[in-house]
C-alpha cells in the first residue's frame, strides 16, 4: 500500500504564496508521475499541475506562471509552490500519483486533501 499525505495548507490574503507539500510512503516499488489536483464543493476535480519522474511538468492553464511544481525522487515528495495567489485558488488540494508496491501493479493513490483559502 501507499500513502500520500499533504501538508502545507492554510489560509492566506490575495497576492499571497503558500507551498504544499506530499510525502509518498509505504512499500513503494515504483512511483510514476506525481500531481496536484483541486476541488470546490460540488465541482469536478480539476488538474492542477503535473511531474513525470524525469522531472516534465505539467500545468493547468489558469496557474501557468504562478505556481512551480517540483519533486524529490529521492524522498518521494513533490511540492507545489504557489504564488500571486487568487481568491479563485479557493480550494482543497488533492496529492495524486500512480505508484505500485513490491509485486504489485501499478494503481492511483490520493492524498486526503489539504484546504487553501485565499482571501481578497
Amino acid at each position: 500500500q501507499v500513502q500520500l499525505v499533504e501538508s502545507g495548507g492554510g489560509w492566506v490574503q490575495a497576492g499571497g504564496s503558500l507551498r504544499l507539500s506530499c510525502v509518498a510512503s509505504g512499500s513503494i516499488s515504483s512511483i510514476n508521475a506525481m500531481g496536484w489536483y483541486r476541488q470546490a464543493p460540488g465541482k469536478q476535480r480539476e488538474l492542477v499541475a503535473t511531474i513525470t519522474s524525469g522531472g516534465r511538468s505539467n500545468y493547468a492553464d489558469s496557474v501557468k506562471g504562478r505556481f512551480t511544481i517540483s519533486r524529490d525522487n529521492a524522498k518521494n515528495t513533490v511540492y507545489l509552490q504557489m504564488n500571486s495567489l487568487k481568491a479563485e485558488d479557493t480550494d482543497i488540494y488533492y496529492c495524486h500519483t500512480e505508484g505500485r508496491t513490491y509485486g504489485g501493479v501499478w494503481t492511483d493513490y490520493w492524498g486526503q486533501g489539504t484546504q487553501v483559502t485565499v482571501s481578497s
